[in-house]
């Protein structure tokens, strides 16, 4: 996995879930509070999801086969779309069954210092690992807000893991008021009502991530930035004249296909036209070096074929089509 799959960032989170989990499962025993279980089977989760994310970065790496001759690199989507999946059943749904149970059948939490103890450990904890995925990921975000970021990243490393820290700083602080207010008012009705928002928050969370992690699944254009800078590289105005359409596939974060019409001079000889489309492919490579599999097929533009064709994409001469659609 390259840097940007923000590999230090998942094995940071990784050492900080393992601690906490532990801790929280030891105050659990002391104290039997609910949202205690309910944290330290969030962060036994969250350590799982982090060995995927490392597992399917691993396995992206495999050579392309007869078989699969575009390579792995949907691996990591695949393995991100797993979190997800964790997140909801493990995390969320587990939450939300020991707070209803809380609620319905509620009781003293014992040994108070115990999960306030770990609760305040852990927020010290995760806002480190939180720290070590915002510094990861403002070195590729650019100027793209948080939200646009988690919705345009192609590597889905970083995004997991920002909404995974987020969501661990958030659970711990609801934790931390429904224990606050159970010790305060003797009655264990609020950590179970504590737990039951946990549940939610994870739930909203893995809905997000299953969303964003499906359409990389699906196969995502390249950003609007790249396409731009692939245009500009495909035309030599000599040879290649313009586009006729293009279209562009995420194999992976880190592996771009390339496949467009181009138009090309009426006069030009085989020779010529071949010159041109490798020195064309060439040029893309060094502008958009992720462009590693670009196919691209000459032809004539033709103004009237473009303008009688029921579908301009396919037409010669047809326009591309925005990417945003």
């Amino acid at each position: 996995m390259s840097a940007s799959g923000g590999t230090r960032a998942i094995v940071a989170a990784l050492a900080a879930n393992l601690a906490i989990a532990v801790a929280k499962f030891v105050a659990f025993l002391f104290s039997g509070s609910s949202s205690m279980l309910a944290e330290s089977v969030h962060s036994l989760a969250d350590s799982g999801n982090q060995g995927l994310l490392l597992l399917g970065g691993k396995k992206a790496k495999r050579e392309a086969t007869p078989q699969h001759p575009f390579g792995y690199g949907r691996e990591r989507y695949i393995y991100a779309f797993l979190v997800s999946i964790v997140l909801f059943s493990v995390g969320g749904m587990f939450a939300i069954y020991e707070g209803y149970e809380k609620i319905k059948d509620p009781h003293e939490i014992e040994a108070w210092y115990w999960p306030v103890g770990v609760l305040i450990f852990a927020i010290i904890a995760e806002s480190f690992s939180f720290r070590t995925a915002i510094k990861e990921s403002n070195e590729t975000r650019g100027t793209l807000s948080w939200t646009e970021f988690v919705r345009r990243a192609k590597a889905p490393e970083l995004p997991v893991v920002l909404l995974e820290d987020l969501g661990a700083l958030v659970g711990l602080v609801l934790a931390l008021i429904g224990v606050s207010l159970a010790l305060g008012t003797g009655n264990g009705v609020w950590d179970g009502i504590g737990t039951l928002c946990i549940g939610i928050l994870l739930i909203l969370i893995a809905l997000v991530l299953a969303a964003e992690t499906k359409s990389l699944l699906l196969g995502e254009a390249a950003g609007t930035d790249d396409i731009e800078k692939i245009k500009t590289a495909l035309v030599d105005g000599d040879v290649v004249t313009g586009i006729i359409h293009m279209r562009t596939l995420h194999l992976g974060p880190e592996e771009l296909l390339v496949a467009a019409k181009i138009a090309v001079r009426h006069d030009g000889t085989a020779s010529e036209v071949a010159d041109a489309i490798n020195a064309a492919e060439d040029r893309i490579r060094n502008t958009v070096p992720i462009a590693r599999v670009i196919y691209l097929e000459p032809d004539i533009y033709s103004e009237s074929a473009a303008s009688s064709g029921t579908n301009p994409a396919k037409s010669p001469g047809g326009p591309t089509p925005d990417p945003a659609h």
